[in-house]
């Protein structure tokens, strides 16, 4: 017969206890998001050599997940939109935009992004987010690799407070039904 002691003794394992971890789904879909963000440059003028030195060495963007460049906007979730925006690359960068799968954000990088910069012309864009939701706006004329750092890490720490499951579930819901053929 076994004794109800021994019974306890093998149901409890205090090394069983140090490996477990209890979340909230939101807050683990957060967690793999905001350490896993991988931009899209967008560069269009002076702004995108900034934004190429922080992918050097010396930055080192690699530290907080977001060393993964893609080019390919079916395969990036931040768009990071760094120079003048010109009227007829606007509808590039829109089209670039609509093509990033869910969830995404945009990063507004320096002066001319943001605002439209010292340029009041017929030419140019006065701010990306007349186009596109901007998510972070990255000041300076061209802005640091350090701001640029510190824009990013405004981002995950945006990530991070964002309801996932609850935003999966509404765009779930809204989406139109797609007609069986």
């Amino acid at each position: 017969m076994v004794s109800p002691t021994s019974i306890f003794e093998a149901a409890y394992d205090s090394k069983i206890e140090s490996n477990v971890i209890v979340t909230r789904v939101d807050a683990a879909m957060n967690w793999v998001r905001k350490n896993s963000l991988w931009p899209m440059p967008m560069g269009l003028a002076c702004c995108a050599i900034e934004l190429m030195a922080t992918a050097s060495a010396r930055f080192d963007i690699s530290r907080f997940g977001m060393e993964v460049m893609r080019f390919s906007p079916r395969q990036a979730d931040v768009l990071i939109v760094s120079g003048t925006v010109t009227y007829k690359m606007a509808l590039a960068v829109k089209r670039i935009w609509d093509q990033m799968p869910e969830p995404k954000w945009c990063v507004a990088m320096g002066a001319c992004a943001s605002s439209g910069g010292m340029y009041r012309s017929y030419a140019v864009l006065q701010g990306i987010d007349r186009l596109i939701p901007v998510d972070v706006y990255i000041s300076g004329c061209p802005p640091r690799p350090e701001a640029l750092i510190a824009g990013l890490m405004r981002l995950q720490e945006k990530v991070d407070t964002e309801h996932a499951l609850l935003d999966q579930k509404r765009s779930l819901l809204t989406k139109p039904a797609t007609p069986a053929v």
